[in-house]
């Protein structure tokens, strides 16, 4: 009788044992994933956007808010430092992948180019393209432009050699930026000053500046009055949102993938503008914004 209770315990013990040895599920297996921004609005929101889907799909997230620019981002992702972040068709194609400058910038040329490339150099994906775009634009102040008469870029020639433009820390010197406006246009400005995109918008708001490189999807060229000049001469390349990531990664965390895929095509420009609008002008936290926005368009139960 005692040894056949010792037997008994000797397997409750192995049962046990097993138990408590067995592979996690997939929701303990879930890593966190990091997800960079660069240093403006629009970056916070959709960082925080897509830490929001991939939370409700179970996975911890970690935003690291204004991580930097471009090439920060994109090392950093490379590097496994950050998991995911959005970049924008034209940065990619010029700044990341040094693609030529084309006569005519076809929207689909530039993306399958982008998403080629990346793939083929760095083994990056795109995952999911986000529905807007934010391009990259000359603005100065409607009054001015009503004196002047001017509406387009090709206007600025006979003033910009007295003008001075702000631009984000990234314009002034990427290839798609001042230098593309020189190219094509064949004029420089006087000076520049590099800034990020607040005091770039309160340095032409506060008449510091005369013009700047701004955001397309930024509210504060209408809330300061702002004319975005029409790019005649096509310098500039179309800048579509986008989500990278690793294809490593992509094959590691399915679950992840499918999740940042509800992101596809999910928000217009117009949208956008208004989502910065709340960070800008409401002063709302780019999470709430982000939370909210997901749940009004039923992506996630609130």
């Amino acid at each position: 009788m005692k040894k056949t209770i010792f037997i008994l315990l000797i397997v409750a013990m192995a049962l046990f044992a097993s138990g408590c040895t067995q592979e996690p599920s997939s929701e303990q297996q879930k890593e966190t994933i990091v997800i960079g921004s660069k240093l403006f609005q629009e970056s916070y929101i959709l960082a925080h956007m897509t830490a929001v889907v991939l939370e409700d799909a179970g996975y911890k997230t970690d935003v690291k808010q204004g991580l930097g620019g471009t090439f920060v981002n994109y090392e950093a992702l490379k590097a496994g430092q950050i998991h995911t972040y959005a970049e924008y068709t034209g940065t990619a194609y010029s700044q990341i992948l040094n693609l030529e400058q084309l006569d005519d910038w076809d929207r689909q040329v530039v993306s399958d180019a982008t998403e080629n490339g990346l793939l083929e150099q760095d083994r990056v994906m795109v995952v999911s393209n986000l529905g807007f775009e934010n391009a990259y634009a000359i603005a100065v102040r409607e009054d001015w432009a009503a004196e002047h008469n001017v509406t387009k870029i090709s206007d600025l020639e006979q003033y910009a050699a007295e003008m001075t433009i702000g631009t984000d820390p990234e314009f002034a010197t990427r290839e798609d930026g001042l230098p593309a406006i020189k190219n094509v246009y064949g004029f420089e400005f006087r000076d520049y000053k590099q800034a990020v995109a607040t005091v770039m918008y309160e340095a032409i708001k506060n008449n510091e500046v005369d013009a700047i490189s701004a955001y397309t999807t930024d509210t504060r060229n209408e809330v300061f009055n702002l004319r975005v000049l029409e790019d005649d001469q096509n310098a500039l390349p179309p800048y579509d949102a986008i989500l990278i990531v690793t294809e490593q990664f992509a094959q590691n965390n399915p679950d992840a993938i499918a999740a940042m895929k509800k992101l596809e095509g999910a928000i217009d420009t117009d949208a956008m503008t208004q989502l910065n609008y709340q960070f800008d002008i409401e002063k709302k936290q780019p999470r709430d914004i982000a939370y909210q926005f997901l749940v009004d368009e039923g992506i996630i139960e609130g």
